[in-house]
């Protein structure tokens, strides 16, 4: 089995940040960021850097979508989607790869993730992290009031793209807008790629495409439904 880690890339200078997010068990400004990550590419990790650096978050948990209900289709097995994340945020101490979804049944609602992380650390102050292109589709989500009590929303935004933060009345959290740059990588345009053949170097995480070459993921003549996991079948 190939050393994935030996891709990462460590940051000496971090040494501040480790100590100032301390035990894991200790009150923190939380991000959570949710996804396929189908794969998870360099994308992710500016966002969800960014966001970090902006709200003076402790700490990012990438949450894995088992099953999304806003994404019916086919997917990459959730175990090889998790095991991309971990390696893409290894070597970041703020980052972590979060297992909330895939430990329990789907489908799985935002809301209900929140309401699970609010229940296991009712002290921390959450944040939900999503992107400009999510933020239309918020109101037609469950209970996006419910969102909006339970965590900051926070929305990553090109520049120059006119984002109209929304209010769900009394009690909830104003939004946060992000600025990041364009950045024009998207996972379905990796998978197409890699279905063709073609190189996707410098689009991921050294460590995450080393992981694809290894397990064959994408390859040519195969989609995602050939990489689901024995028994899970598409939702409909």
């Amino acid at each position: 089995m190939p050393h994935f880690t030996r891709f990462l890339h460590a940051c000496p200078h971090e040494i501040d940040l480790e100590r100032r997010i301390g035990r894991a068990n200790q009150t923190m400004r939380l991000g959570l960021y949710g996804g396929m990550f189908d794969p998870i590419h360099l994308g992710h990790l500016i966002l969800a850097e960014l966001c970090r650096e902006a709200c003076g978050l402790d700490r990012v948990w990438f949450v894995v979508a088992g099953l999304p209900p806003h994404k019916p289709g086919e997917r990459t097995a959730l175990a090889h989607r998790l095991e991309m994340v971990r390696i893409a945020v290894a070597g970041h101490p703020a980052f972590e790869a979060s297992e909330l979804e895939a430990r329990r049944p789907g489908p799985h609602y935002s809301v209900e993730t929140l309401e699970a992380v609010h229940r296991e650390r009712p002290d921390d102050e959450l944040f939900f992290l999503i992107g400009a292109d999510s933020l239309a589709d918020l109101p037609s989500w469950r209970q996006p009031d419910r969102i909006a009590r339970l965590a900051t929303i926070v929305v990553a935004n090109r520049p120059g793209v006119a984002a109209g933060l929304l209010d769900f009345g009394p009690g909830t959290r104003p939004m946060q807008l992000v600025t990041i740059p364009p950045i024009g990588i998207a996972s379905h345009d990796l998978r197409r790629r890699l279905a063709e053949g073609r190189s996707i170097r410098y689009q991921v995480p050294r460590g995450v495409e080393a992981y694809i070459q290894a397990h064959r993921l994408y390859r040519p003549g195969t989609g995602p439904g050939d990489h689901l996991a024995p028994g899970v079948a598409s939702p409909a």
